[in-house]
């Protein structure tokens, strides 16, 4: 996930076709958050985090959610 919010999803992009629905654009968009592609980051610094302190990737992920909920 870019900063401004936007993801690099190969079905939005490159291999978009009209036989995707919702349901399996959402299915890939949870696949991305659930298993993140290190190797080809949109964020490097948590693609690094990722991949050398997955505790504290996961910390960090929790707390900027958390923040995002009381933000007004």
């Amino acid at each position: 996930v870019y900063a401004d919010g936007s993801i690099c999803l190969d079905i939005l992009q490159n291999q978009w076709s009209p036989i995707y629905d919702v349901a399996a654009i959402l299915t890939s968009i949870q696949s991305l958050l659930c298993d993140p592609n290190p190797n080809s980051p949109a964020n490097s610094e948590a693609a690094r985090m990722f991949s050398e302190n997955k505790c504290e990737y996961n910390r960090r992920v929790r707390e900027i959610v958390e923040q995002s909920w009381t933000a007004d």
